[in-house]
């Protein structure tokens, strides 16, 4: 009976070691979530890449890409990022641009960059002053817009070509392609609409009221729903992504008011689809939305001085933005809503997307 005892002593203590040993395996996985990913961030004032190592807190190296590199988007197999460059001056400090001459215009382009050999491989043509795009589901597409034509311009990264320009709205700013790839929206700030465009037939389908300025535009994982996010209104627009009509409109800062007033900018989907993540811009915070309920559920205030991209990582919870006016990446814990940590990036942080390490 003792020896029994003895024996079941040391199993009970063999088991609540490994107990143990599971909890805080999973307590370090928590605390390191972004471990293994690279954020590779558009660096606007210095013309580069930043790939950030959000583990350690740093820049691990930049890739010179040319003039006011903005948009991103990372091919599906992780190799190559697209890039949105234009030669157009910045607005200066009253917000006025002077027009851009030749040389500056010439330097438009799309670029593809090369992680690994960690270069640009070409520069395609883009359209007018490029600051958005997309992928096609399957990457043989691009679709660009920028805010200086009321154009999308449709490439075969193929080929490299321009396939067609499709007259929108005046100020594009936003482009997205449904999850099922058959759709294209392309949100309009100076119209105030969404344009919806057959990717078969690279024609509009319609137009959609979508608030006052709708910046950017995020759809739900199957496509019923697309957020429309209005940077003048401090909203989302709901619309049914499938007959493309307006739905309502989601306030982001009531009840989550937050001490400065939001201009959202961008948003991020959770891996799982549960959750959008936007970036409240001038506002310095971030505004989680529990999709299925379209219904916010938290506000986190004082990421960085003007978020403007956006990203999530594998784990759904921890999230990136890239922080213009305070030139730094901030590292989110969306669940706990604190900042975990600010790595400082120079240049002009625009836009980010997260990838595998590397």
């Amino acid at each position: 009976m003792r020896r029994c005892l003895a024996r079941c002593s040391r199993a009970g203590r063999r088991i609540a070691a490994a107990l143990a040993l599971t909890s805080l395996a999973a307590a370090g996985a928590r605390a390191a979530p972004a471990r293994g990913a690279r954020v590779w961030v558009s660096a606007e004032d210095a013309g580069e890449i930043a790939a950030v190592d959000p583990v350690k807190g740093e820049v691990a190296f930049r890739i010179k890409v040319g003039p006011r590199p903005r948009g991103l988007k990372l091919s599906r197999d992780g190799k190559r990022l697209y890039v949105t460059l234009t030669g157009a001056p910045k607005p200066d400090a009253r917000g006025a641009t002077r027009p851009a001459n030749a040389a500056e215009r010439a330097a438009d382009g799309l670029a593809v960059v090369d992680l690994q050999a960690r270069k640009v491989e070409r520069i395609l043509p883009a359209g007018r002053a490029p600051l958005a795009l997309d992928l096609s589901p399957d990457g043989k597409t691009a679709y660009v817009v920028g805010a200086e034509a009321a154009e999308l311009t449709v490439i075969d990264l193929g080929r490299g070509t321009v396939v067609k320009t499709i007259p929108v709205g005046q100020e594009p700013t936003g482009v997205t392609v449904r999850p099922d790839g058959k759709v294209v929206y392309v949100a309009t700030t100076g119209t105030a609409e969404v344009y919806a465009i057959d990717a078969a037939k690279l024609e509009l389908i319609t137009r959609v009221n979508a608030g006052n300025r709708p910046r950017s535009v995020v759809f739900s994982r199957d496509g019923a729903t697309a957020f429309a996010i209005d940077e003048q209104f401090s909203e989302v627009a709901l619309l049914d992504g499938k007959r493309h009509v307006l739905l309502g409109h989601l306030s982001l800062n009531q009840p989550m008011r937050t001490a400065l007033e939001p201009q959202p900018y961008g948003g991020a989907l959770s891996p799982d689809g549960r959750q959008l993540f936007v970036s409240g811009g001038i506002g310095q915070s971030i505004f989680v939305v529990d999709v299925g309920r379209r219904k916010v559920v938290r506000a986190i205030e004082s990421v960085g001085r003007a978020p403007r991209g956006i990203g999530v990582g594998r784990d759904g919870h921890t999230v990136f933005t890239a922080n213009g006016a305070s030139n730094d990446v901030s590292v989110v814990d969306a669940g706990a809503g604190k900042v975990e940590k600010r790595i400082a990036v120079a240049g002009g942080p625009w836009d980010l997307v997260v990838g595998p390490g590397g």
